[in-house]
């Protein structure tokens, strides 16, 4: 929906105290390109470069009048490109600002914060809470869809970590949301998606002290897949909180599948080793690394930025250990995985879960995956300028894995890797939390401005 003319966009230009971009101007491409290129063709009508919360509403109230979508893009890593639109693009990025204090714990991010911003503040107090280790990520979606990391067995989510918030409505209208003032607001905003009930203008959070951790990373031949996840899933259900695990099989185009085993131990090298022994000396990785970090240290390592270029994901929970038989299909998938120009290719991750994240109760917060094992990611990609055969034939890849692992996996999806193919989205993404989140939404936007394919309430 883009209702406006060209003299609408100047007066948005002459309203506004931040820059009103159209396509082709510079800094228009940077402002608005979808992160996934299979969504590269959405170009907006235009994007304004927000310089503070006037700015936001003078936007609110020109889409309003005008008939125009907005969208508001803090990081801009939506996977179904949600972050990207045809009408008006409200860039929040200018509003980075991101304060600590070490004597409270107490951390406030403003919307358009990123990763790099927020770990730039907080280490110098030595203090974290649960972060995406991508350096680009907006804090916004992070938070607003749960938001987990390799810390979280311990410091729980990201969502947990939330105190406070500030919200401007689609009448413009700010809100301050914690568990005192507007509390059911605030409860949607812990894990009930970006993008539904207005734009979050800052974010608080309590953090909590860190000290040296240690890292592993660990490769083996594919075809030891099946012993390898048996041996570390068993591992998972009796490791302590401290130890989190990513473990993953994957292929890129013109190699071989490898699996992997990447991990954060909040304590010693010694002990991480100690734990990690009967698993390693019954499958012998070709590459063992196991070291102290600093927390930095460790969060540099741990980088995993997604695919930057086309590329689809499915997500789902396990409730126990996959099985044997469940690695030994998605072997046999990644030996028929269809071609791309993208060098990422296919695979499978699963981030082992429990800990603090397990004990808060599902129905406290709008996240509701609480009781799981750990979340399960498959995802495929291909080249921006795939033919369209090739790009149908990685999502028909991708949807037969999910189909052939359904079996050993939940009904549920993250809805932070948000999942345009998925029809069951509003069950699998909120689950028993889902009517109550569309009668906030009802309240708050009673006209559903704010909307989009997996919006609440659409």
């Amino acid at each position: 929906m883009n209702g406006a003319s060209e003299a609408d966009w100047q007066r948005l230009e002459e309203l506004a105290r931040g820059r009103v971009l159209r396509p082709g101007a510079a800094g228009f491409h940077a402002s608005s390109a979808a992160f996934n290129k299979r969504y590269s063709s959405t170009t907006p009508g235009g994007v304004l470069r927000a310089a503070d919360a006037d700015d936001i509403r003078t936007a609110l109230a020109w889409a309003r009048d005008t008939g125009t979508a907005l969208v508001a893009r803090s990081g801009g890593h939506s996977y179904a490109g949600y972050s990207a639109g045809t009408g008006l693009v409200v860039d929040l990025g200018a509003l980075d600002r991101v304060t600590a204090d070490g004597s409270t714990g107490l951390v406030t991010a403003a919307g358009g914060a990123r990763m790099a911003d927020v770990y730039a503040a907080i280490r110098p107090h030595e203090m974290a809470f649960a972060l995406g280790n991508g350096a680009s990520v907006g804090i916004a979606g992070l938070t607003l869809g749960g938001g987990t990391s390799s810390t979280s067995r311990t410091l729980g989510l990201t969502a947990d970590a939330l105190v406070s918030t500030t919200l401007m409505t689609a009448d413009g209208e700010v809100l301050t949301c914690d568990a005192d003032h507007h509390p059911d607001l605030f409860w949607a905003c812990r894990g009930g998606g970006g993008g539904n009930f207005g734009i979050n203008l800052s974010f608080t959070f309590r953090a909590t002290a860190v000290a040296d951790v240690s890292t592993c990373l660990l490769l083996w031949e594919a075809a030891k897949a099946p012993e390898v996840f048996a041996a570390l899933q068993d591992l998972a259900l009796r490791a302590p909180d401290a130890l989190a695990l990513r473990l993953g099989i994957s292929a890129a185009d013109g190699s071989d599948p490898v699996v992997s085993a990447v991990g954060l131990h909040l304590g010693p090298a010694s002990e991480l080793r100690e734990l990690l022994a009967p698993a390693l000396a019954a499958t012998r990785p070709v590459r063992t690394d196991i070291a102290d970090r600093t927390f930095w240290e460790a969060k540099d390592y741990l980088l995993h930025e997604t695919s930057a270029g086309a590329f689809a994901v499915r997500t789902g929970f396990a409730a126990q250990p996959l099985p044997p038989e469940a690695l030994t299909a998605v072997l046999a998938r990644l030996a028929r995985r269809p071609g791309g120009d993208n060098p990422d290719g296919s695979g499978l991750a699963l981030y082992t879960w429990g800990g603090a994240i397990g004990r808060v109760d599902p129905a406290a917060t709008a996240f509701v995956h609480r009781d799981a094992f750990g979340l399960v990611s498959m995802d495929t990609s291909w080249g921006e300028h795939d033919s369209p055969r090739t790009v149908e034939a990685n999502l028909r890849w991708l949807a037969e894995l999910r189909e052939e692992l359904a079996p050993h996996l939940t009904g549920a999806a993250y809805q932070n890797f948000i999942d345009p193919d998925l029809s069951d989205w509003r069950t699998a993404y909120y689950g028993a939390n889902y009517p109550r989140l569309v009668e906030i939404k009802k309240r708050v936007d009673p006209d559903g401005f704010f909307t989009f394919g997996q919006a609440i309430g659409s």
